[in-house]
């Protein structure tokens, strides 16, 4: 038999992860996907292979995956614009998504030396950190990490799974006014996987976020940790243009 040197051999996952972009065209955000032991039943393939198929479609942002619950079809990316900062669930709301919170923990404890400078605060102070996964019709987007001087505790008596810390913190007597941002790429951490439903290592944007008062002290310090496939962010500018003459 003489081979066709025209024809081209896919991998099977990737062959699977096809079909599977084509039945995902025809579902609707949040459908679920056969598991991976479905998958293996449907296809003849083993576990490695269903589920490199399905990482496939996770990649490219198309599913989500939810440990011990399943694999879902991910809704549209949401973007926000780096020019201006609304509090998460007024930014969910105003895309026409539900925001939600899970708060994983809250805890007074000694700042890190990067807390401290940041915060301005003096070595040896203790910090105020609360850990919380931020959701978009139920979908983990964030995992979100603000940083506060201890003197703010009394925000911990704010529902913070479904309450505004900005809220909070503005009945502390603290008004968020201004900020920067600096944004890199990192790989997930175990926690980091664990809550938003991830592989260990795979890419995420963080953004670190300082926040002042309308006299220039610092509030707050975030360290927001972004699925890329999920959330994007937007940035609008001017051109300098070169000197004449």
């Amino acid at each position: 038999m003489v081979s066709d040197p025209t024809r081209t051999f896919a991998p099977r996952y990737f062959e699977i992860a096809q079909a599977l972009r084509a039945r995902v065209g025809k579902l609707h955000p949040h459908d679920s996907l056969p598991s991976d032991a479905e998958l293996c039943s449907e296809f003849g393939v083993s576990r490695m292979t269903a589920r490199a198929a399905v990482q496939e479609l996770v990649n490219d942002g198309l599913v989500y995956r939810e440990p011990g619950r399943g694999t879902f079809v991910s809704p549209p990316v949401v973007d926000r614009q780096l020019s201006n900062l609304l509090g998460f669930n007024a930014e969910m709301r105003a895309k026409g998504l539900a925001p939600s919170s899970v708060l994983i923990s809250a805890e007074i404890a000694p700042g890190t030396k990067t807390q401290l400078q940041m915060l301005y605060l003096e070595p040896g102070s203790e910090v105020l950190n609360i850990l919380r996964l931020r959701k978009a019709d139920d979908v983990p987007l964030v995992l979100d990490l603000n940083t506060l001087p201890a003197k703010f505790a009394g925000v911990l008596e704010t529902d913070l799974d479904t309450g505004s810390l900005h809220s909070a913190l503005i009945a502390e007597g603290a008004v968020p006014s201004q900020g920067t941002s600096t944004i890199t790429a990192e790989g997930a951490t175990q926690t980091d996987a664990k809550h938003l439903g991830l592989d260990a290592s795979s890419p995420l944007v963080v953004e670190r976020r300082l926040i002042r008062d309308p006299h220039g002290t610092p509030i707050e310090w975030t360290e927001s940790r972004y699925v890329p496939e999920r959330y994007s962010i937007t940035a609008q500018f001017t051109v300098e243009l070169p000197p004449q003459g």
